[in-house]
């Protein structure tokens, strides 16, 4: 036979534990209610039966004993006030007899009471017979039926004595009885708390071993990856690992598309590249021969006014067009970089320096913000500064020859490069459009009348030679701000 295994769940079995756990503490507690009433009962009938009939039993053997030897005070002084005594404690023993047989049920209870009741009535006739004798003088009989009256009161007081010290005893054993029930319910409620604590410590062992060691484990794992802080809170712990992946995720994500969207961009400038330069050949021999001709024809023939402006005009465009030829050459070729080890903040002064006369010409001011200069890292000074002179002089002609440019430099951490400098060129001209800003870096996008669509090609290919990245943000209307980030190594 197959053996027939349940499976359940963690959350199942803490379910299961505490349902049990529930059911006990339920049926425990209605166990004690009901014991609480039992014991409630028993002692109710102790007060409202026994005890009552033993105090009435106790208070019926004192009345009668009370009876005995007014006849005798009476035989002595013939002084009526000891039979008026009498009849009063007659009248208690009968109040106390009619309470003691209203509360009797038992069937020998109900015989006792009934010899109690017969052997008094005889008992009081005979001992108001000797009365009488003893009145009309007849002593000798009166003193013979005066025994036989003590016979009778030794009687009914036994019998009184005998109905009391049974409703003692019941008493007795009803408080026995109540000691039992107590006892046991000690042992259930005992039994109760073992069983709660066992159950407990079950549910403690459940958690620590399949969920909190679980977590725990989890938690560690995380941390590894995540890097978050420990914490004495396993879930708080999980918690902030799973943060700590999340963002990890996120920006790995973001740097594999910033990595893809460079590898692409890296392809079309290498298939661009490759058309640049055999273009730019094709066009620089017949370029070349032209230029010289010019100059020969400039240094032989003596222009009008009007031909030597044209010359001039054809001179200007040749320029130009050896300008473009320049470009397509730098771009198709992949910059050489002479690295050096400096601080990038020396690129920057050197470039500001450079362009000191060019500035004041745009009339732009220029504000650079550093708190320290930016610590050394392996550049190639010329070809950094042709980048960052680049974008000072696009973000100069943005502005419509006014505005302000900021410079600011700080260091940061980055993955996968860690330490990096920062430079940010923020300008505050009329900024970038998104469309033209997802275009800014491919080759030949210009939106000048006379650009050749390289400068912001040849600078991003620079800095990406540089093991770094170039990027822009900017909105319409609120300027433009580019972004060079460069690794700081140690060696």
């Amino acid at each position: 036979m197959e053996k027939l295994t349940i499976q359940l769940s963690i959350k199942n079995r803490v379910y299961l534990v505490n349902t049990i756990l529930l059911c006990i503490t339920v049926i425990g507690a209605v166990i004690m209610v009901w014991y609480t009433y039992k014991t409630e009962r028993i002692f109710k009938d102790i007060i409202d039966k026994n005890i009552v009939i033993s105090q009435s039993a106790e208070a019926l053997a004192s009345s009668l004993v009370n009876q005995k030897g007014f006849v005798s005070y009476y035989l002595l002084d013939h002084d009526p006030a000891w039979i008026d005594h009498l009849d009063r404690y007659r009248n208690l023993f009968n109040k106390h007899f009619i309470t003691v047989k209203s509360l009797v049920e038992e069937e020998w209870e109900k015989k006792a009471i009934a010899q109690i009741e017969s052997k008094y009535k005889h008992y009081v006739t005979t001992k108001d017979k000797v009365i009488g004798l003893y009145e009309s003088g007849e002593y000798e009989k009166g003193s013979a039926l005066h025994k036989d009256v003590r016979q009778d009161f030794f009687k009914i007081l036994e019998i009184c004595e005998h109905f009391k010290l049974f409703h003692k005893n019941k008493i007795a054993d009803a408080i026995k009885a109540s000691k039992k029930e107590s006892n046991q319910l000690r042992y259930i409620a005992l039994l109760a708390i073992i069983t709660v604590v066992v159950l407990s410590l079950l549910i403690n062992y459940i958690f620590s071993r399949h969920i909190l060691a679980p977590i725990r484990r989890l938690a560690e794992e995380a941390d590894r990856l995540g890097s978050s802080k420990s914490s004495a809170n396993e879930v708080a712990a999980l918690k902030q690992s799973v943060h700590g992946l999340i963002e990890n995720a996120e920006q790995a994500h973001q740097d594999l598309k910033h990595s893809r969207e460079t590898l692409m961009q890296s392809e079309k400038m290498a298939l661009l590249g490759k058309l640049a330069a055999g273009t730019s050949h094709s066009i620089r021999n017949p370029l070349t021969s032209v230029k010289m001709r010019l100059f020969s024809l400039n240094r032989s023939c003596d222009f009008t006014n009007n031909q030597q402006e044209d010359f001039n005009v054809i001179s200007g465009e040749i320029k130009q067009i050896n300008k473009i030829v320049e470009n397509f050459l730098e771009f198709s070729r992949p910059p050489k970089l002479r690295m050096k080890k400096m601080s990038p903040s020396i690129v920057v002064d050197s470039a500001l320096h450079l362009l000191e006369q060019r500035l004041k010409s745009y009339h732009v001011t220029v504000r650079l913000i550093r708190h320290r200069p930016l610590s050394d890292a392996f550049i190639d000074p010329e070809q950094l500064k042709e980048v960052i002179v680049n974008i000072i002089v696009n973000a100069c002609e943005a502005m419509d020859k006014s505005g302000l440019i900021i410079i600011h430099e700080e260091e940061s951490h980055v993955e996968p490069l860690k330490n990096v400098a920062v430079i940010r060129i923020i300008d505050d001209g009329e900024g970038i459009s998104q469309e033209i800003k997802e275009q800014i870096f491919n080759p030949f996008y210009t939106t000048k009348d006379d650009g050749t669509g390289l400068g912001l090609s040849i600078a991003f290919n620079i800095i990406n030679e540089h093991g770094g990245w170039l990027d822009v943000a900017s909105e319409p209307g609120r300027g433009a701000s580019f972004v060079i980030t460069l690794p700081i190594k140690d060696s």
